[in-house]
């Protein structure tokens, strides 16, 4: 809403964003996103805030909520972008015989904790997850509906959604140990032994009678 002013100008609503804020509406919300991820990932969903978002990204709080909206809405717009490495899980974990998929999924999931660019906003997820509903939320919405149902389709067995979220809950236990609390000597064991050790366990939950 914009409203006139005296000299024939006007002025405009607060939070609305600017000609100029306009015509660079992309890097500002990546901008923003990215400021998020970060906060996220620092402090978990609890202690961060519009406004610390806002102060990171360089712009003004009401520009977030232009763009984003609440807290929740930023939240899920960052971790959706993160998490789109995973959203291909089931088209690499289809590709080859069934009595290896144990093995796939696991050096799919180690794979995006292993790497720096996509363990950061893991962090802010999981972080954010364990210690607020609100987060929690946005995750199973994220994680149930485009990864757990989409590798289950794929699998064509009785109980498949059971037989994939005990497979992920394996898994995520490991990258919780390993990344986020950083016990030994599970932190600092070689990448090759845990999947050896691992892939036969989540091979059983997932087509094991």
């Amino acid at each position: 809403m914009t409203e006139a002013t005296g000299a024939g100008r006007v002025r405009r609503g607060r939070g609305r964003p600017s000609r100029t804020e306009t015509a660079a509406a992309p890097a500002t919300r990546d901008r923003i996103l990215e400021a998020a991820r970060e906060e996220f990932s620092e402090r978990g969903y609890e202690k961060t805030s519009v406004r610390g978002i806002a102060k990171a990204a360089g712009v003004d709080s009401a520009l977030v909520h232009h763009y984003f909206g609440t807290k929740e809405q930023v939240f899920e717009a960052a971790i959706e972008v993160a998490f789109a490495p995973a959203l291909s899980a089931p088209d690499t974990i289809a590709q080859g015989p069934r009595e290896a998929v144990g093995e796939r999924l696991t050096r799919f999931v180690l794979g995006i904790w292993e790497n720096p660019t996509t363990r950061t906003p893991l962090l802010a997820i999981v972080r954010s997850a364990v210690n607020n509903e609100s987060a929690a939320a946005v995750f199973r919405r994220l994680v149930a509906a485009q990864l757990l149902r989409r590798i289950a389709g794929g699998l064509d067995l009785p109980d498949a959604e059971l037989r994939v979220e005990l497979a992920a809950a394996q898994l995520v236990g490991v990258a919780m140990l390993r990344y986020v609390i950083k016990v030994e000597p599970l932190a600092s064991a070689d990448l090759e032994q845990l999947v050896a050790r691992l892939a036969p366990v989540v091979q059983g939950h997932l087509t094991n009678p």
